[in-house]
Formats: C-alpha cells, sequence, structure tokens
C-alpha cells in the first residue's frame, strides 16, 4: 500500500526564500505548495512561514494578507506550523531594529534584538545545542546548520510567565551570545537557521518535522 504524503503549504507573502524552502519541503517528502489561499493554509497539514529581510517588514506583509490570523488559528487547533528565519523571529513578542520597536505575534517571550557580535550579520554554519527530547534534532545532534541573520532572541523566560504551563524545547546557538536557535512548542515550531540551506543535516530537520505532521 503506498504511503500518503503530507500536503504542505508555503506561505506565499513575498519573502524571499519561498521557492528554495518549497522545494527543499518537496524533497523532503512533501506535497507542497506555494500558497496564499486561506482554504489552503488552513487545511494543509503543515505550514511552513519562510522570512528573510527585516522584521518590520516581514509583519506588515504578513498583516497585509491577513496571515497572523490563520498561523493563530492553526496553532490554537493543534496544526502544525514551522517558521524559519524571520518566520521564527515575527512568533515572538516584538522585533527592535535601528531602534524601531515592532510588535510580533507575541506566540513566545521575548525580543529580536541586534547579536552583540564583532562580525555581524552571523552568515555561516554554526553548531547548536539542541533542547533534551528535541523531535527536530533527534539525530541531529552533533551536526552544523547555516545561519544568515543580524538579530536574535537572547534570552527566554517561559517558565517564569508561564509557570502553570510546559515549557517548549529551546534549542541554543552562540555568536557572540547565546540566542534562540530553535523552539519546539506543540504543534507550533521554528528555526533562526535556515533549513533549507543546510544539506542534508537541514533536510533530515525537515523530515524530522514532516514526521511530526
Amino acid at each position: 500500500m503506498a504511503v500518503s504524503r503530507p500536503v504542505v503549504a508555503v506561505l506565499d507573502y513575498g519573502s524571499g526564500n519561498t521557492h528554495s524552502a518549497l522545494r527543499a519541503v518537496q524533497r523532503a517528502g512533501a506535497d507542497a505548495e506555494l500558497t496564499a489561499d486561506p482554504d489552503a493554509v488552513m487545511n494543509a497539514d503543515g505550514l511552513v512561514v519562510p522570512g528573510v529581510g527585516a522584521f518590520q517588514s516581514v509583519m506588515e506583509s504578513l498583516q497585509a494578507l491577513g496571515a497572523p490570523r490563520w498561523i493563530g488559528r492553526r496553532v490554537a487547533g493543534g496544526r502544525p506550523v514551522l517558521g524559519i528565519c524571520v518566520g521564527h523571529q515575527i512568533l515572538f513578542e516584538a522585533g527592535v531594529e535601528h531602534g524601531v520597536r515592532t510588535e510580533g505575534m507575541g506566540e513566545w517571550p521575548g525580543v529580536v534584538e541586534a547579536l552583540p557580535a564583532d562580525i555581524v550579520p552571523h552568515m555561516g554554519w554554526n553548531t547548536v545545542r539542541p533542547a533534551e527530547g528535541s523531535e527536530l534534532f533527534r539525530g541531529l545532534e552533533d551536526e552544523r546548520f547555516y545561519f544568515v541573520h543580524s538579530y536574535g532572541v537572547l534570552g527566554w523566560d517561559f517558565d517564569q510567565t508561564h509557570s502553570s504551563m510546559v515549557p517548549p524545547k529551546v534549542t541554543w546557538a552562540n555568536h557572540g551570545a547565546d540566542f534562540v536557535a530553535a523552539v519546539e512548542n506543540g504543534p507550533l515550531a521554528a528555526t533562526q537557521f535556515h533549513p533549507e540551506k543546510s544539506g542534508d543535516a537541514g533536510m533530515q530537520l525537515l523530515t524530522n518535522w514532516l514526521g511530526t505532521l
């Protein structure tokens, strides 16, 4: 009997890496389509929210589509969502770039801010410290992933602010300081790095994510 492939919507809102994310998800084993149709977004087995560029411009583009509401509805209904790069960042409370604060979706506590590093952007391969029990990083604990970013979330206080809830699994990396490299929180997951640019390790991470759908 043939095993059906999961259906994944890759959100099309003008972000520069949508096509590379689409191809990577397809190679990982999904029937994926690039779409901004709300029915397709809501009915897919999984939703990928890619992102490159500035926090503010990505939020504005998402809001113009009404996409934050779609993402929120999927998460509330237990339907998997994966954010990538700025698609990871906008899930936090806010982003501060060049002194301008932009409100994010607020799914997780934390502010996206400039990395305190001598060299930015943080561009290239880096190791991560996967959370214990991570599904995304299963079998990938010693692998390297490809980052391109100048901003990140430098702290995490979910346990203090959401003490009655099971804390998400948080994976860390370091460039000038520790920053959040990935989060797994029930149906909602996200990576600061680009799995679609991370070779075999990134492909396996996407395959692991598809296995949770």
